[in-house]
């Protein structure tokens, strides 16, 4: 049950010369996309620019040789858990979320949690 979804200014329409691309990048096996590089080299991308944590997130950021830098959020399905949803999860999906591939309707089930009004924390 893979989803990707379009986060941030660029899923707002507001994104600037300055602004990163953010992705969010959900899978069954995301030790993958983390502990694996090839698929980095695979986007052409120059290089690492950082790996953090956030919550249920792993965010690997990297640097394309345009200077665009694109910051992949990679986490398993259970971050768009509409049981509840997480605080961190709904900043995220609230802040702008286009999806890009849904095919279970996870990210599109997160987005009418988060528009709901008695869901608002």
């Amino acid at each position: 049950m893979p989803a990707v979804a379009l986060v941030g200014s660029w899923a707002r329409n507001e994104a600037g010369a300055e602004s990163d691309l953010d992705i969010v990048l959900l899978t069954e096996k995301p030790g993958a996309y983390v502990e694996d590089e090839g698929w980095i080299a695979e986007l052409g991308a120059c290089g690492i620019v950082c790996t953090k944590r956030w919550g249920a997130i792993i965010e690997r950021r990297i640097a394309l040789p345009s200077g665009l830098e694109v910051e992949v959020g990679i986490g398993e399905p259970s971050w768009a858990s509409t049981t509840p949803v997480d605080p961190g999860t709904r900043r995220v999906a609230s802040d702008g979320m286009r999806i890009v591939y849904d095919p279970d309707g996870l990210l599109g089930a997160l987005i009418a949690a988060c528009e709901e009004p008695s869901a608002q924390v």
